[in-house]
């Protein structure tokens, strides 16, 4: 059978890329729209990816996932981090790619139980949702993996989370000038 102009397979698809859609990266060939992220699925391009065995990262989540820990890298006091990074697990999905069995279509939206596509999909809270379900429990504010924070398992926008979770009492949110220094 000739090949028609076809050219590599995806590395995440594994469907056929042709020359004005690849992306190459690390002897491996992409469709430009599949060279995401492995964890929060921004796209990648030459000077954001970041590989650890074959698989490909932002490097925001390669350094979360492989950098280093503990205090004085951006774990300290101030910063919330909700991700949840944790190994694979094999899907049902017949193709053997690392890429598609994470991303493929038998996940479960954690809001409404549908199934979660690749193109929709979003991770949070260590669980997949789609787009339009990735909303604050409360206000309704739709989040991205940055600006959402998890409690229970389930996600809220950054001023509910406060709002509801948060410390309470004398001296918090009041504003400027609440707290009277004594002298």
């Amino acid at each position: 059978m000739p090949n028609w102009g076809g050219g590599n397979k995806c590395s995440a698809c594994r469907g056929t890329v042709y020359h004005a859609e690849e992306v190459q990266c690390d002897g491996q060939s992409f469709h430009r729209c599949c060279f995401l992220c492995m964890v929060c699925r921004k796209g990648l391009d030459s000077t954001t990816v970041a590989i650890h065995d074959q698989e490909i990262y932002c490097k925001s989540c390669y350094g979360k996932k492989y950098g280093p820990k503990g205090y004085g890298y951006g774990q300290g006091a101030g910063t919330l981090n909700m991700d949840r990074v944790g190994p694979l697990v094999p899907t049902t999905n017949p193709n053997p790619s690392k890429f598609a069995q994470k991303f493929g279509g038998s996940d479960k939206c954690a809001r409404c139980g549908d199934s979660v596509y690749a193109a929709e999909k979003i991770m949070g809270a260590g669980k997949p949702w789609h787009k339009n379900c990735f909303r604050c429990a409360k206000c309704g504010k739709s989040l991205e993996s940055t600006t959402q924070t998890e409690k229970d398992g389930e996600i809220y926008c950054k001023a509910c989370y406060a709002k509801n979770f948060g410390p309470k009492g004398f001296g918090y949110g009041q504003g400027a000038g609440a707290l009277v220094h004594a002298q």
